[in-house]
C-alpha cells in the first residue's frame, strides 16, 4: 500500500473548477463572472497595446539573452515597482524598504507571510472576512504556531464596510507582532475600500500595538484608474515613519501579464540597516524555493515603467479598463433597478474594482448556472469583466428570473 494512501483530498478549487466547467458549456449566451482576469468588450482576453510595444523592443533586442536573475529579481522591474507603490516625494524613506522580485502576487504574499512567521513570529495573522481565498490558505501552510484568525470587514445587512468591528477587534484582540493582512485597494471580494481617515486610524492602531501590516496590491490602477491615488494609503503609512509594514504587488491584473507571474515584496524598515540584514533573509529564502524569479515578464514591466511614451499609454491602459468596469457596473445597477428586482444593488455602483460581492444565495448560484449558464462563485461575488454590452442585460434578466423564482423558498 502506498504511503500516500489516505492523504485526505482536498477539496477542488472553486473558481478553477467553474473555469473549467465554463469552458466546457456549449452554450451560446453563456456568461462567466467568476475569475479574476479582465476581459474586453468581447468577453475576450485583452493583450494592453503598452504591453504590445513593450514586447516588440524586447523580442528586437539582440542582446537579451536566457540567463537567470540575480536573486533579488530584474534591478529594472524592482526599482520601477517600489517607485509605483512608494512614489518618489520621500526619498530618504526609499532605504529603508527591502524589495525583491517574486513569482507573481501569490508568491509575494507566501514569501511575505513566511519571512514574518519565521522572525516576528506572530501569535495570530489577521485577514478580513471575507478575503481573496489563499490569504488563510497561505499562512495555514506556514508554522502551525500562527493561528489565522478573521476580523470583520463586511457589514451584509447594509453592504457597508464593518469598520467598527475591524477597528475593535484589531484594538482588543490583537497582540504585538500579530501580523493584520490589508487590501490595498480594490478589495476582493466585496470592492469595498477604506476611506483616508479610516486607513489613518488602521495605521494609529497599528503604531500603537506593535501589530504588522501586510498589505496586498494586486489592482492599483483598477479602483479609480489613477495609480499614485490607489497607492495613497501606502505612501501615508511610509511618511508616518513608525511603522514597519510589507506590500505584496501584483501586475498581473494592471499589465495583463497573468500567466507571467511578475510580482514584488517590499519591505519597509525602521533603518537602513534592518532593511540590510531583511533583503539578506528574502534572498536565502527565495533561493531554497525558486533560486530566482522569472524574466520575461519582468523585462516587459520594467520597459513600461522605464520608458516615457510607453509609460503614457499604460496609463491609458489603466483609465480604459477602470472606465470599462465602472461603466457594466452602472448598467448592470440600471438594468437591475428596470427590472425592480428584489434586493439592494446600489452597492454595485460605489464599490471599486473588479468584484462586488452581492445577496446571491448559494442555491440562486447554482440555478443561474444550471439554467442560465451564468457562472459565478458560490458566495455571491461576481466579477464585473464579464459584463459586457451584449450580455449585461442577458444577465439582468437571468439575476431577475432567478431571485423571484425562489422568493418563496
Amino acid at each position: 500500500m502506498s504511503r500516500f494512501q489516505n492523504i485526505i483530498d482536498p477539496p477542488p478549487d472553486a473558481a478553477f473548477s467553474l473555469v473549467e466547467a465554463y469552458a466546457r458549456d456549449t452554450f451560446p449566451q453563456k456568461v462567466d463572472l467568476c475569475p479574476g482576469f479582465y476581459r474586453d468588450e468581447n468577453a475576450q482576453p485583452w493583450i494592453l497595446p503598452s504591453v504590445t510595444q513593450a514586447k516588440k523592443l524586447l523580442h528586437d533586442d539582440p542582446t537579451i539573452d536566457h540567463e537567470h536573475l540575480p536573486l533579488s529579481g530584474h534591478p529594472g522591474l524592482v526599482s520601477g515597482a517600489r517607485r509605483l507603490v512608494f512614489g518618489t516625494e520621500n526619498i530618504d524613506a526609499l532605504d529603508r524598504i527591502a524589495s525583491i522580485q517574486t513569482i507573481g502576487g501569490t508568491g509575494a504574499n507566501h514569501l511575505g507571510a513566511l519571512f514574518l512567521s519565521k522572525t516576528l513570529r506572530p501569535a495570530n495573522a489577521w485577514i478580513p472576512d471575507p478575503s481573496w481565498i489563499a490569504h488563510p490558505q497561505i499562512w495555514e501552510q506556514l508554522d502551525s504556531s500562527t493561528s489565522v484568525c478573521f476580523y470583520p470587514y463586511f457589514n451584509k445587512k447594509d453592504y457597508l464596510l464593518d469598520f467598527g468591528g475591524m477597528v475593535y477587534t484589531l484594538r482588543n484582540e490583537a497582540s504585538e507582532n500579530d501580523v493584520v493582512v490589508l487590501h490595498g485597494c480594490a478589495h476582493n471580494p466585496t470592492g469595498i475600500d477604506m476611506t483616508e481617515q479610516q486607513w489613518k486610524e488602521v495605521a494609529a492602531i497599528c503604531a500603537e500595538k506593535r501589530i504588522f501590516p501586510l498589505i496586498d496590491l494586486a489592482y492599483q490602477g483598477f479602483a479609480t484608474g489613477d495609480l499614485d491615488n490607489d497607492a495613497s494609503p501606502i505612501r501615508m503609512l511610509l511618511k508616518r515613519g513608525d511603522v514597519e509594514f510589507a506590500v505584496a504587488q501584483s501586475f498581473s491584473k494592471n499589465f495583463g501579464l497573468y500567466g507571467e507571474r511578475v510580482g514584488a515584496l517590499h519591505l519597509v524598515t525602521l533603518s537602513g540597516q534592518a532593511k540590510t540584514k531583511v533583503i539578506g533573509q528574502l534572498e536565502r529564502l527565495q533561493r531554497s524555493e525558486i533560486t530566482t524569479a522569472p524574466s520575461y515578464g519582468a523585462r516587459i514591466v520594467s520597459i513600461v515603467l522605464q520608458d516615457e511614451a510607453i509609460g503614457r499609454q499604460w496609463q491609458q491602459d489603466l483609465l480604459h479598463m477602470s472606465g470599462r468596469m465602472q461603466a457594466m457596473r452602472e448598467s448592470l445597477y440600471e438594468l437591475l433597478t428596470e427590472l425592480k428586482t428584489p434586493g439592494s444593488w446600489e452597492h454595485l455602483v460605489s464599490e471599486k474594482g473588479k468584484f462586488s460581492l452581492t445577496s446571491i444565495s448559494r442555491q440562486q448560484v447554482n440555478i443561474l448556472r444550471e439554467k442560465y449558464h451564468v457562472y459565478m462563485l458560490p458566495s455571491g461575488r461576481i466579477s464585473v469583466t464579464g459584463l459586457t454590452e451584449f450580455n449585461v442585460k442577458y444577465v439582468a434578466e437571468s439575476f431577475n428570473s432567478v431571485i423571484r423564482e425562489t422568493a418563496s423558498f
